[in-house]
């Protein structure tokens, strides 16, 4: 039997209704194997990758080294030229370096740099930039490639010495790092003289004296090179802070000036010594002659490779630092590059030695006395001077050749000394997807010393999170989940409530710590939630809430396997709030809006919880002392099982956990009623807010879910809008919109200057109307990006949301996107100057984008239309001009049908005209191809454009493995394209004056009831689209009147066998006030004796109103009485007044009653005691009392249904039963001190829901917000007919703006067909598909060729934002997969090894 039967069988015994929901995804998340091992395999690969880029680097350096040295067997041109291209392997990176720093100051931000700072900044970088071109072009060809391969490695000694000084180490005997690492490379430099002097004194290759002023300007100019990391040892010193982070503001702006200078010295050294000092350049050898072509190929081979890979080097050792992998692919193949190096030259050197040794030569003098003889062979021009270069050793001496050992030593020395320098980089912890600038101090990167620049410019000092791997503080931040609802049904709100209850489980205890540093609250806000009713004018709940408290009720089931634990029911002056603990111990919170009391809509939904969670929440924290405390048992008493003892949910409490929580780091997550997420994604999006701070929003991507046609074009749309224009956006800017049913937003942003006030604002005008109502998620956008943030897209971060199924619903939707998605886009384009100046990531290039993406949707219905007619000229083979007027009788004809019918009947309209463009449209597919069949090439403008995008499309969606399978629904994206961009674009234009929502309405209640008398309601399906029929008769008719009268009776009989008729209900209220009554003159005691009248179960009693029962679970110093009615210090019930209620109070409560039935009671039993005790070993003692008082309990309620929900003198003898027989079996074991803590579990489960009333200090806080923000709009019949006029107005604005565009596009087309191909064309050569040429010429119109050029530039320019996006977001991925948590099933049952 599997898990879930055996889960049955246990509910069965205690239940007749053992049946549950599953809800997808509610099961706990697992760390798959194939991640775990695609999470390695990624960090082996960019470790080799690192390893394998910087041994290519440094050998190649050092081969350009050995072919300029005067020493080779080079000629002086060819020596001349390989000098030059080390010339240019040194300017490279600081060419890179200049050119992303100018585009930064011209496109991104320009501060202006202080002066003073400058210079100083300016002399170091000269002064670095004069070290480093003296190394490598003047002392370095001096020496053999070993030499040069080992005396890199004293570059480190300024770093050392200022470990020392500043005694960065915390640990007091880490110093000796760097104090070995001072030692070891002096230590080298005393070998490096020891061996050129043996050298000299042997006559080793004929050196002289002189090699030892190289050796000396050597040394120095190490030292000067070692000044570049200067930033690293101060920044972790805390010293000239203030200094630093002024020069973080204009950094770009310095390494703009700083890499010219380094270049200006770079070339000046070059120049001086080469001209000036040894005076060996003739400029005419610069000039190669057709025979040097292969030291041309070698040149820039080398070249090539030292650049390339010197750059890739640096961006993989990223990329290593970002997934987590700092140890195994970063730290171990850098500190690996010379010895790997020494070894490959080694091999190298020896399975090429049989080949150069021509005269087989006995000894490794005789070798070295060879290679010149194979000067003007063909030999291999590298490993000839590498070999060379090694003759140049003490291997090569007459006399002695131990000397050799001091150079295998200075090799050793200068790699420890390294090594030891940087020890820090094997121990730092770094964050998901770190920011490179937080991870190293310096952008640039040096290609003389790849290895030793990656090591030393990794930060000495990384701010980390606070978890298990670190003990350094970031600041903790907190979420706020705020979902809006409006009219969702029941799978819908089982979406959402199970994605909450997921994160949840993945936070865990708030009291505890999480290794992602953050806290949570989920709150609901659902729209339209009361009605009125006719019989009784009671304002009550509607059938949204009812199902909203089933859902949540099997949702705690499904997660918990019982009923919900606290759950407290609070009026307020928007109507009602629902309170519940999570079973880990977070806050969900419903709040039930009266669209009486409260503006309803999505956007004053927003404005409801921003106000609520950022000002008064907010305010509270910053100012604890405003706060009106109140002595309210019932909110301590909000204890969750799961959550622990002493988890209170009292706002000072909850204050006091959040109070340290800036706005900057307070988040608040936009959703929609719908969606479905996993935990996973809420934490990428958060990682994004958190590396970057001018980020004020992120999105994930948004996926459709349902079934039928138009899903399937959505889900096609809704993956190529984000794999390709999302990506664009947030590559080259910043996203335009984040929608709000997946978004996360940063607090600080939100409260920002002209964003939260300037969102508050009504809309009065039609274009008001327009962009604030009908996208409110853009508009917010369009404010965060006009002042200064950005928003950021994480394709990784997925999400779920419902999709219009029905072809009505999906134009009412769009109609309501299109022009505010257009409003908004026009109003940023209008501020486009000043939004540069404010956002740095903003260009004015995005701003040429946008302008040109924004020409080309408001062009799209001429080009379809265009398409169209091309699609009549190839099926129908008519003349151009004739098709093109035949293409434009569809939309002139659909427009006209907009301006003069209603809604309903323009959208039948649309979805039939559709249909016969979908059969167009697929005949011109095929006729295309057909086309390309006849002209027996596909070389033409059409058939490369059409099969270029097949393959664009094809390899995007590759790159998305795991949403490959959009590429089916292409062909009905593709067949839709007409109604999606033709039809679509003129019903919203048409329709601009409708700002209705369209979506999700429901019928007022009058009108709800007048449909009672439908004579006929069928639906019929035309088209995969449903229509609906409805015959009715008007209820004042006679004969209608009086069947509705019988028809009444016989339901009112009915009614009154399934619940109370209205006479029972005033019977309810004596027998309540009498209960009263005699408990009140019953005895006082808090000690009371177990009841022996034991009731049935009986309508009165299970129906009380407002009575509840409350307990403690505080400490037991805090434990000295009760308020009101509780439970005491030893867990006994006692009463507490009433507290009046409104009308809907009532019949929520009795939904969360079922906690007291006996199989919840029976459940909740057994897992209280357990946790209680679940930190002790007490195994036995918690196994005895688990079983006996469930036994007890059984025993109590034997003549109680399992259904039936406990009156309060049950619940006061059960409560007296259990406590006595806890006590005698404590006595018994001898473990009385347990006795308070398993009395308050107890106590403890058989807590009632509770009803309170709000406190004062909020709920004036909610009163004051609805007057000045959210009262509900009452408008003047004449206030409406002024803005219906000025909506028509601005329709027939912009309709007419969009006609006459298109019209003269189409008109521009129609006379360039009419004049004809020969007159105004242009003409491409024909090409067969084998490359041959036809000899004849397709004649394309330039408006055609023009746009198509245009449109397939967009389309590149997209594709290689999408190739850089899926790199990083690859990045992301395989970072949050080393930092998953790990899911553990909570175990009730006590330990015994424990």
């Amino acid at each position: 039997m599997d898990e879930r039967a055996k889960k049955r069988e246990a509910r069965h015994m205690d239940t007749w209704d053992p049946f549950q929901l599953n809800p997808v995804g509610s099961e706990k998340e697992s760390k798959r194997t194939c991640f775990e091992l695609a999470q390695y395999l990624v960090a082996i690969i960019v470790g080799i990758a690192v390893l394998a880029s910087a041994v290519i680097s440094k050998g190649s350096l050092l081969v350009l080294t050995v072919l300029s040295s005067p020493y080779s067997l080079r000629s002086a041109q060819e020596q001349q030229f390989f000098m030059l291209m080390l010339v240019f392997c040194l300017v490279f990176p600081n060419v890179l370096v200049f050119i992303k720093s100018l585009w930064r100051v011209m496109f991104k931000s320009f501060v202006p740099p202080n002066c003073k700072t400058l210079a100083i900044i300016c002399v170091i970088e000269c002064l670095v930039s004069l070290g480093t071109s003296v190394l490598a072009l003047v002392v370095m060809p001096q020496f053999d490639v070993l030499t040069n391969l080992f005396i890199t490695g004293g570059v480190c000694i300024m770093s050392s010495i200022l470990q020392i000084v500043y005694r960065l180490q915390k640990e007091k005997w880490k110093i000796i790092f760097p104090i070995c690492s001072l030692l070891l490379i002096i230590t080298g430099y005393c070998l490096l003289v020891a061996d050129y002097y043996v050298r000299v004194s042997s006559y080793v290759d004929r050196l002289d004296s002189d090699c030892f002023i190289y050796i000396v300007v050597g040394i120095v100019a190490s030292v000067l090179v070692s000044l570049c990391w200067w930033e690293n040892s101060l920044q972790a010193s805390n010293t000239m802070t203030e200094r630093l982070a002024e020069l973080d503001s204009y950094r770009d702006f310095v390494f703009v000036v700083t890499s010219i200078l380094r270049i200006v010295v770079i070339g000046v050294v070059y120049l001086v010594y080469h001209v000036l000092i040894m005076d060996n350049i003739v400029w005419e050898n610069y000039n190669l002659k057709p025979a040097q072509q292969e030291i041309l190929q070698i040149g820039l081979v080398v070249f090539f490779l030292q650049a390339f890979f010197s750059a890739s080097c640096h961006w993989f050792g990223v990329v290593a630092c970002k997934i987590h992998s700092v140890r195994m692919s970063f730290a171990l193949p850098v500190s690996c590059t010379g010895p790997v190096v020494l070894l490959l030259g080694i091999i190298l050197f020896l399975t090429h030695a049989d080949s150069l040794d021509g005269h087989h030569s006995s000894n490794i003098m005789d070798f070295c006395d060879g290679l010149v003889h194979l000067k003007n062979t063909n030999t291999s021009i590298v490993m000839l001077e590498i070999s060379r270069s090694i003759c140049r050793t003490s291997l090569n001496s007459s006399y002695l050749q131990w000397p050799f050992s001091m150079l295998a030593l200075e090799g050793v020395c200068m790699w420890s000394g390294f090594v030891s320098c940087t020890y820090y980089v094997w121990k730092i912890k770094v964050q998901r997807i770190e920011r490179t600038s937080q991870l190293f101090v310096r952008r640039l990167y040096e290609s003389t010393f790849i290895d030793l620049s990656l090591m030393l410019n990794t930060k000495m000092k990384v701010v980390r999170a606070k978890n298990q791997d670190s003990h350094e503080d970031i600041e903790k931040c907190i979420i706020y989940l705020c979902a809006t609802m409006w009219h969702e049904n029941y799978e819908e709100m089982l979406k959402i409530l199970t994605s909450m209850f997921r994160l949840d489980r993945y936070r865990g205890d708030p009291k505890e710590e999480h290794k992602d540093v953050f806290d949570f609250e989920a709150h609901v806000f659902m729209d339209d939630s009361f009605y009125t009713e006719k019989r009784t004018g009671k304002r009550l709940v509607n059938e949204y809430v009812d199902i909203l408290t089933q859902v949540v009720i099997e949702v705690y089931r499904v997660f918990t396997h019982k009923e919900p634990d606290d759950v407290t029911i609070i009026e307020t002056p928007y109507g009602g709030r629902l309170e519940f603990v999570m079973p880990e111990g977070n806050m969900l919170y419903f709040h039930l809006k009266d669209k009486e009391r409260i503006r309803n809509k999505k956007r004053w939904s927003q404005i409801m919880y921003l106000y609520y969670l950022l000002g008064w929440k907010g305010y509270i924290t910053k100012n604890p002392q405003k706060i009106i405390h109140k002595n309210n048992a019932c909110r301590d008493s909000m204890v969750s099982l799961d959550g622990g003892v002493g988890f209170f949910v009292h706002q000072q409490n909850r204050t006091a956990n959040i109070k340290d929580i800036s706005d900057y780091n307070t988040y608040v997550m936009a959703l929609d009623g719908d969606t479905d997420f996993q935990p996973k994604a809420v934490v990428l999006l958060l990682d994004r807010l958190r590396m970057y701070e001018n980020v004020g929003a992120a999105c994930g991507r948004i996926h459709p879910t349902g079934m039928g046609p138009m899903v399937w074009y959505q889900k096609f749309e809704y993956a190529v809008g984000h794999w390709l224009q999302k990506t664009a956006e947030h590559v080259f800017g910043s996203v335009l919109c984040s929608p709000g049913c997946f978004s996360l937003f940063r607090g600080s942003a939100l409260m920002d200057d002209n964003v939260l006030k300037k969102y508050t604002t009504t809309a009065t005008k039609a274009a008001q109307y327009v962009q604030y109502d009908q996208g409110e998620d853009r508009w917010l956008c369009t404010l965060l990006l006009q002042q200064g943030w950005r928003v950021e897209y994480n394709a990784a971060s997925d999400a779920y949301t419902n999709s219009p199924q029905e072809f009505k619903e999906f134009y009412n939707q769009r109609r309501r996107w299109g022009p505010s998605t257009l409003a908004n886009t026009l109003d940023l384009l209008s501020s486009g100057s000043e939004t540069v100046k404010r956002n740095s990531s903003i260009s004015s290039l995005y701003i040429f984008y946008q302008m040109f993406t924004v020409g080309s949707s408001i062009l799209g219905p001429a080009s379809v239309t265009l398409m169209i007619s091309g699609a009549f000229q190839f099926v129908f083979t008519i003349p151009g001009t004739t098709s093109i007027i035949i293409g434009c009788i569809p939309p002139i004809f659909y427009m006209l049908i907009c301006f003069v019918t209603k809604s309903n009947t323009q959208v039948t309209i649309a979805a039939i005209m559709s249909v016969l463009y979908a059969f167009l449209m697929t005949a011109s597919l095929f006729s295309i191809i057909g086309d390309m069949v006849m002209q027996e090439t596909f070389l033409t403008p059409t058939g490369v454009f059409l099969i270029s995008m097949t393959i664009m499309y094809l390899v995007t969606a590759l790159l998305h493995p795991e949403e490959f399978g959009m590429i089916i629904y292409g062909l009905m994206y593709f067949i839709c394209i007409p109604s999606g961009y033709l039809l679509l674009t003129i019903y919203s234009l048409v329709n601009m004056n409708n700002v209705s929502w369209g979506t999700r309405e429901t019928k007022e209640e009058g009108e709800v009831k007048k449909v009672q008398n439908v004579l006929c309601d069928q639906t019929c399906k035309l088209c995969c689209w449903d229509m609906k029929l409805q015959v009715t008769q008007d209820k004042d008719n006679a004969m209608l009147q009086q069947i509705g009268a019988s028809v009444g009776q016989t339901t009112q009989r009915r009614q009154t066998v399934v619940e109370m008729s209205p006479a029972a209900e005033i019977e309810l209220q004596p027998k309540l006030k009498t209960t009263k009554e005699e408990l009140e003159n019953q005895d006082t005691s808090l000690v009371r004796r177990r009841g022996a009248e034991k009731k049935s179960m009986d309508p009165s009693t299970s129906s009380r109103k407002n009575e509840t029962f409350i307990d403690y679970d505080r400490d037991d110093d805090e434990l000295d009485g009760v308020d009101d009615e509780g439970f005491d210090y030893l867990g006994n019930l006692v009463r507490r007044q009433e507290i009046p209620a409104s009308d809907w109070v009532m019949p929520v409560q009795k939904e969360f009653l079922k906690k007291l039935t006996y199989a919840n009671l029976k459940r909740n039993l057994n897992q209280q005691i357990r946790y209680a005790l679940r930190s002790m070993d007490l195994a036995d003692v918690c196994d005895e009392l688990a079983l006996m008082l469930v036994d007890t309990l059984t025993r109590e309620l034997s003549e109680v249904g399992p259904e039936d929900v406990l009156t309060n003198d049950q619940l006061e003898g059960l409560q007296q039963a259990l406590a006595e027989q806890a006590r005698q079996i404590l006595k018994t074991n001898q473990m009385e001190g347990l006795d308070k803590k398993v009395k308050r579990a107890i106590a403890k489960t058989l807590t009632a829901p509770q009803v309170q009333k709000l406190e004062a200090d909020e709920d004036d806080f909610w009163v004051k917000l609805i007057e000045r923000y959210l009262t509900p709009i009452v408008e003047t019949e004449a206030h409406k007919q002024e803005v219906l006029r000025e909506l028509k107005s601005l329709r027939n604005k912009s309709v007419f703006l969009y006609f006459i565009i298109n019209v003269l596009w189409v008109v521009a087309t129609f006379f360039l067909q009419a004049i004809g191909s020969d007159t105004i064309s242009i003409k491409i050569p024909k090409y067969y598909p084998n490359g041959t040429a036809s000899g004849e010429n397709l004649k394309v119109e330039p408006l055609s060729l023009m746009f198509l050029l245009s449109f397939a530039v967009l389309l590149v320019v997209q594709f290689l934002a999408m190739l850089y996006h899926r790199i990083y977001t690859l990045i992301h991925v395989v970072s949050y997969r080393s930092k998953e948590k790990d899911y553990k099933e909570r175990d009730y049952n006590v330990n015994r090894g424990r």
